[in-house]
């Protein structure tokens, strides 16, 4: 028994490390993905106010569980889009998604993403999320890491443009555009 204690401890040191290491990626991973949320919504344009009275505030929404942790207020603190400022709201319902500007649709609500793209089908929400493919099944903008652990976005312009959003030539450029399948024509 004594033997065993012996190459126990730094075995299970050494998974120790691996997991905070896991740990720390996955931080990472989302502080970069917050950044690019906040500058999403700097390069995107949404319809003038129907209620005739300019809203004061850009609600960012997450939709499920919040895979952020506190990336995302530390990255927009103190930060404006067009003159507003900044509130982030965590949702449980994708009904109050309507109350925000952009959402962010958590992999938690991977089960439920036709129904909520289906609801917010031409509001101006800018939808965005890192679910596998998020814009070939009609989201805006699907966020991408890479096999060498790079992000990069897909935006589904004709969904966008359908809500009534409109992305910047910049943003354009940045990103590789997919077809919106509910465009596509028979061949």
């Amino acid at each position: 028994m004594r033997g065993r204690a012996r190459w126990i401890w730094p075995v299970l040191w050494i998974a120790g490390l691996a997991v905070a290491q896991i740990c720390v990626a996955a931080t990472a991973e989302y502080r970069v993905k917050a950044a690019f949320l906040y500058k999403f919504a700097t390069y995107i344009r949404w319809p003038a106010a129907t209620s005739g009275t300019p809203a004061t505030t850009f609600v960012i929404g997450i939709l499920g569980s919040d895979p952020f942790g506190a990336s995302l207020d530390d990255v927009v603190r103190d930060q404006t889009v067009q003159g507003r400022a900044i509130r982030i709201t965590r949702l449980t319902r994708q009904e109050d998604a309507l109350a925000c500007d952009l959402v962010f649709v958590a992999s938690s609500e991977e089960a439920n993403l036709g129904k909520i793209l289906a609801f917010l089908k031409e509001a101006p929400v800018l939808t965005v999320s890192d679910v596998d493919q998020f814009a070939e099944k009609g989201g805006m903008i699907g966020l991408v890491t890479t096999d060498d652990n790079r992000i990069r976005f897909d935006i589904n312009k004709a969904v966008l443009e359908r809500a009534g959003l409109k992305a910047s030539s910049q943003l354009l450029q940045l990103a590789r555009i997919v077809d919106d399948p509910r465009t596509r024509r028979p061949r």
